[in-house]
């Protein structure tokens, strides 16, 4: 979205993206941004429990940061994108029963686009096969023990991971597909707000 803007404050359907709370919430803010933060969350009166986190450099040292936020007892944690408000209650519910069963869980939708690789990004080398193909989303839901030791192996190999669930197969860890029946986009750049803003007034009516 550019750094003019944070897109957790981006109003869609009358509500900025941070609003569309979900349960009991750990919410990983820039350095900072906590009052900005704590005053939107008094100004929408949020009943739930939450509180603020700093987050780090990488995506995986602020999930990192969360964690350690965890009350002790925390037995499943699902890690969401604030910047997904379209995600459903029953699509989080599945992905807790899945991790609870196998022990890590994530929303993802089997690719349906005809999928090309390219070595200069110019020209065409090959098509892939996409029969195999997931694209992966959020919530990424995992028993705490899993995602602690996962994310504790990332660091320890000083890696970089783009996801939560690469962390997991680094530790050979199981991640079962949950399917996203609905949409669940991602605010990323401008032009996703008109589309996810009718998704979500949509969801109200």
């Amino acid at each position: 979205m550019g750094d003019s803007a944070d897109k957790l404050f981006l109003q869609l359907a009358g509500r900025p993206v941070v609003a569309q709370c979900i349960d009991e919430i750990i919410v990983v803010v820039r350095a900072g941004m906590e009052s900005a933060f704590a005053e939107l969350a008094a100004k929408y009166n949020l009943r739930k429990p939450h509180r603020f986190v700093v987050g780090g450099a990488e995506r995986q040292d602020s999930v990192w940061n969360g964690l350690e936020a965890l009350p002790a007892n925390t037995e499943i944690v699902a890690i969401q994108d604030a910047a997904r408000p379209c995600t459903s209650e029953e699509l989080i519910a599945a992905t807790i029963a899945a991790a609870r069963e196998t022990g890590a869980a994530v929303a993802a939708q089997p690719v349906t686009d005809t999928i090309k690789e390219s070595t200069d990004g110019t020209l065409i080398a090959r098509t892939v096969d996409r029969s195999r193909l997931w694209s992966v989303q959020t919530p990424q839901t995992f028993r705490v023990e899993v995602i602690r030791r996962a994310l504790a192996e990332v660091r320890r190999q000083k890696m970089i991971v783009t996801d939560d669930t690469a962390a997991c197969e680094l530790i050979g860890q199981s991640v079962r597909l949950v399917v996203s029946a609905t949409p669940n986009p991602k605010v990323t750049v401008p032009g996703d707000l008109a589309y996810i803003e009718v998704l979500l007034r949509r969801a109200v009516k």
